[in-house]
């Protein structure tokens, strides 16, 4: 691969990964409810649902879903869903936080959970499809003495994951850091739950009525 093409790409993609965005906000939301660890986990799980992405887009599975509409819309209306129910389950969990004693808030959430939750909402996301296409092809390489398309796709992809699991476990790490400061005041972390819940919605929304 070109070098000063790779530099490039890692500048342009640590913009991107600090640009707020619906995978940062929902590495936060997590963290807010469940701490450091909960915000680490997430970022490691939209990491993860990112090397799906990634050989996808490698193996050209991902053209071919932006050439079928239909699946794209599929993907789009599921992940809305998914957070919608994240939602819901949040905000019915901060109603039941006053009841809750102070060693049941400090037990740490599952972090499978929190895990699976991620990657799910990661891989329900189509523009995350839609990005891989229109702006790695623009730091590939042709010609003589050029890498494989696939080869470049996975190791733009690998940078890619690295740069953006920096930046959102730091957020997670800082987000989970504040709220553990507030663990043992049940009203602050009731509310807390709540804008947790607020976030997955507006995410919800925001994916439900984004169109391509």
């Amino acid at each position: 691969m070109n070098h000063a093409l790779l530099i490039g790409f890692v500048v342009a993609v640590a913009l991107v990964s600090l640009a707020p965005g619906p995978d940062m906000l929902f590495i936060v939301a997590n963290a807010i409810t469940g701490g450091r660890r909960a915000g680490v986990v997430a970022a490691l799980g939209m990491s993860t649902g990112l090397a799906c992405h990634t050989v996808a887009a490698a193996l050209g599975l991902g053209a071919l879903m932006q050439a079928a509409p239909t699946l794209l819309e599929g993907v789009r209306i599921a992940g809305a869903v998914f957070l919608v129910y994240l939602a819901v389950t949040t905000w019915r969990s901060s109603r039941t936080r006053q009841a809750m004693t102070v060693e049941r808030l400090e037990r740490p959430r599952s972090v499978s959970r929190v895990y699976a939750m991620a990657v799910l909402t990661n891989l329900a996301n189509p523009k995350v499809i839609l990005f891989y296409l229109a702006f790695f092809p623009q730091f590939l390489t042709t010609g003589a003495g050029s890498w494989p398309a696939t080869m470049q796709f996975l190791v733009l992809g690998g940078t890619f994951i690295v740069v953006g699991l920096a930046v959102d476990a730091s957020a997670g790490v800082a987000a989970g850091a504040l709220s553990e400061q507030v663990l043992r005041r049940t009203g602050v972390r009731r509310w807390l739950d709540r804008a947790s819940a607020a976030i997955f919605g507006g995410l919800a929304v925001r994916l439900a009525l984004d169109s391509r």
